[in-house]
């Protein structure tokens, strides 16, 4: 089944599309713990278990990059250490909270959330113009590398899309039309597998596929969103239109549901994985701009 579109394209930061905001991160679940004493209010106390949750955040980050480099690229750690000492946190979701009573410190206050950590923008761009070659290591932080055929579509050409990820990642690419209408061309109705192989190049649309994605109006900058992650992305609504998938969750609130990722173990640890060893996912995501003209 053919479909048109104004444009299309997929998944992430490279060649022929321009990016506009790649964020590769890491997601984890993290507590925070706060007792009342006396100087703090019980406002001020749910604010310092919610900034103590935080900071054990970055720590549990910092601790799975650390495990997750390997010695033999030992500048490339060090780098990535410094960008998540001034990590951003981000909330996902607000997963336990409660006041306790504790013998010695009287009321006490604790949450439990998932939060996206963040690192240094500027700091992982230095990291990757000084490390191209950190694009394939598989020791190196989530990167899904995306390009097109072409760098500008006419009325009636058919896109080529090309990724390729530095490891195994799990993966979401979505369109948004001049219209703000989204859809999603990974995974769809007939190629509902959305786990790719590091070090792996893969063609879009081919195989199971059943669209061309063919240049048709409105014409202009057109945006592909993609999301990936070492675990398996967060649900969105959908309904099968064709060969693709329409969007029905409000685009304001995807990037947020896409982020209630399930957080895995690493194949073969399981009951042998270190207690202190915090379970964490990497995360990547870019939005790009295409044109197309008649």
């Amino acid at each position: 089944m053919q479909l048109r579109f104004s444009l299309s394209v997929l998944i992430f930061l490279m060649l022929f599309a321009t990016s506009v905001n790649a964020t590769q991160s890491t997601i984890t679940e993290s507590e925070g713990r706060a007792c009342m004493g006396d100087d703090k209010s019980r406002k001020q106390t749910e604010q310092a278990a919610f900034s103590d949750a935080k900071r054990r955040a970055v720590e549990f980050a910092t601790t799975y990059i650390k495990s997750e480099t390997e010695v033999k690229n030992f500048a490339l750690e060090k780098d990535l250490l410094s960008a998540y000492a001034n990590a951003e946190v981000k909330i996902i979701q607000e997963l336990e909270e409660s006041w306790f009573k504790d013998a010695s410190l009287g009321d006490c206050y604790k949450v439990k959330i998932k939060a996206e950590v963040i690192p240094d923008t500027k700091a992982i761009e230095a990291i990757a113009s000084a490390s191209p070659a950190a694009l394939d290591d598989p020791t190196a932080p989530l990167k899904v590398t995306a390009w097109t055929d072409k760098k500008e579509y006419k009325e009636g050409e058919k896109v080529k899309i090309y990724i390729k990820g530095n490891k195994p990642f799990f993966a979401r690419v979505l369109y948004k039309d001049a219209r703000e209408e989204m859809i999603q061309l990974l995974p769809n109705p007939y190629r509902k597998d959305n786990y790719f192989n590091g070090g792996t190049m893969y063609e879009i649309p081919t195989g199971n596929d059943k669209f061309d994605l063919e240049v048709s109006p409105p014409f202009g900058e057109e945006n592909i969103i993609v999301y990936a992650s070492t675990s398996p992305l967060g649900e969105i609504s959908t309904e099968a239109q064709g060969g693709v998938y329409q969007v029905k969750t409000k685009i304001k609130d995807i990037g947020v549901k896409t982020r209630g990722i399930k957080i895995q173990e690493k194949t073969g640890e399981g009951l042998n994985a270190a207690p202190d060893k915090p379970k964490a996912s990497e995360f990547f995501e870019d939005t790009m701009k295409v044109k197309t003209r008649k």
